[in-house]
């Protein structure tokens, strides 16, 4: 997906049954539609994903989508954030916003909201010096652990966190406000 899924979106998969509410009062509020889902656990996360036939990004894809191939610092390039880029601490929001609010923020693949506004859930297991001796093409992360990572930054982080390199990892259980995932899609054939 270009950005992260939506309350709306996530309600529509509890009124289902395929998920159970997040601990955000916004969810299934109209007013809020359009923002992310936020306070999802990674289980939470995955059963979404499963639900609409996707899954979670490892964390090196989603670094690619949010990098590129020319090792940019910012999925807009080397350019300082600015509030015209992305909903970070800089921004003077306070708070999440709808998401594709950021198209200047785009990356090379035009995928949106890859810095700020939430952090996504990766599928990867947390590991903070796996991957200085990792494959170093697609590497998929240690095979257990007990922390998940995220990336991307939130509304709430300065600028350096939502760069594309940072990285971090949080109990799979957890569910903060700044929590959130994006669905990817395999290709047939890969």
């Amino acid at each position: 997906m270009r950005v992260p899924v939506t309350n709306a979106q996530y309600a529509r998969a509890v009124s289902e049954g395929a998920c159970t509410p997040p601990q955000n009062r916004r969810w299934d509020n109209p007013q809020f539609a359009l923002q992310p889902v936020t306070d999802v656990t990674w289980h939470q996360a995955q059963a979404y994903t499963r639900w609409v036939g996707g899954r979670l990004p490892t964390e090196a894809e989603w670094e690619k989508a949010a990098r590129g191939t020319d090792g940019r610092k910012y999925p807009w390039g080397n350019d300082e954030p600015t509030p015209e880029l992305c909903n970070y601490y800089g921004s003077g929001l306070g708070t999440w916003t709808d998401v594709g609010s950021y198209p200047k923020g785009a990356s090379p693949y035009g995928v949106l909201d890859m810095a700020g506004n939430v952090y996504d859930w990766t599928a990867d297991w947390y590991d903070k010096s796996y991957y200085k001796g990792s494959a170093p093409r697609n590497p998929t992360g240690p095979a257990e652990g007990t922390a998940r990572t995220l990336r991307g930054g939130s509304w709430d982080d300065s600028g350096s966190y939502v760069r594309c390199a940072p990285r971090g990892g949080s109990y799979p259980d957890n569910d903060f406000d700044d929590f959130g995932f994006r669905v990817i899609f395999s290709s047939p054939g890969w």
